[in-house]
């Protein structure tokens, strides 16, 4: 049952308003977005830093030396395809086919467990041959920069299941549509800013 409310206004009528209406869907919508854009200078600082250390190799070895680019290829179409996979799920939850959008999520989830599963390969390498983040400045910004990204699509990906399950127990309801479009935007978000980190750091690192 929802309370409701009373106020007065200025003129001095009454006025009444329900808990359903006292927080509308664009204020979260529009809360979300002022997160992604401070989210969005977080990256900025770290794309900055990259591009004034990306070249203090330190007598250490670079890009050209270290990123296997058939490796980062693969890695970034896995995030472009679960980037595909998630624009079907809401798709689907604009159609109100929870089963279809519960398919398409954990599609999703899976070619965002193979990218951080590539990403951690990557590093792993690279600590293995000697090219940790004390090595040089560059590695330092690498470093901070990919496995930023990295860590926000872990986040994805527990987001991701999280919303799964509330789905599959409470259907496509006004709330989950709203949690699927916010989510929606946060992983297309993680999409651009990869393409961004493939271009910027790997392609003109190894060119």
């Amino acid at each position: 049952m929802q309370a409701t409310y009373q106020f007065t206004t200025a003129d001095g009528r009454p006025r009444f308003w329900d808990d359903g209406s006292f927080h509308p869907q664009q204020g979260t919508l529009l809360g979300f977005w002022i997160y992604l854009m401070s989210d969005l200078l977080i990256f900025a600082v770290l794309f900055a830093t990259f591009a004034v250390l990306g070249r203090s190799y330190a007598a250490g070895p670079s890009g050209a030396d270290l990123f296997d680019l058939k490796l980062i290829a693969l890695n970034t179409a896995m995030l472009l395809l679960s980037s595909i996979t998630y624009g079907f799920a809401m798709i689907a939850a604009k159609h109100g086919k929870k089963q279809a959008v519960l398919t398409w999520m954990a599609i999703t989830a899976l070619f965002g467990v193979a990218f951080v599963g590539i990403e951690l390969y990557e590093f792993h390498h690279l600590l293995h041959v000697g090219a940790s983040w004390e090595r040089s400045a560059f590695l330092s910004a690498f470093f901070a920069l990919v496995s930023t990204h990295g860590l926000h699509v872990s986040f994805g990906i527990i987001w991701l299941v999280v919303l799964m399950i509330q789905v599959s127990k409470f259907g496509l309801t006004v709330e989950n549509k709203r949690r699927l479009m916010c989510l929606s935007m946060f992983w297309h978000f993680l999409d651009l800013v990869w393409i961004g980190v493939f271009t910027f750091v790997y392609l003109m690192g190894v060119l």
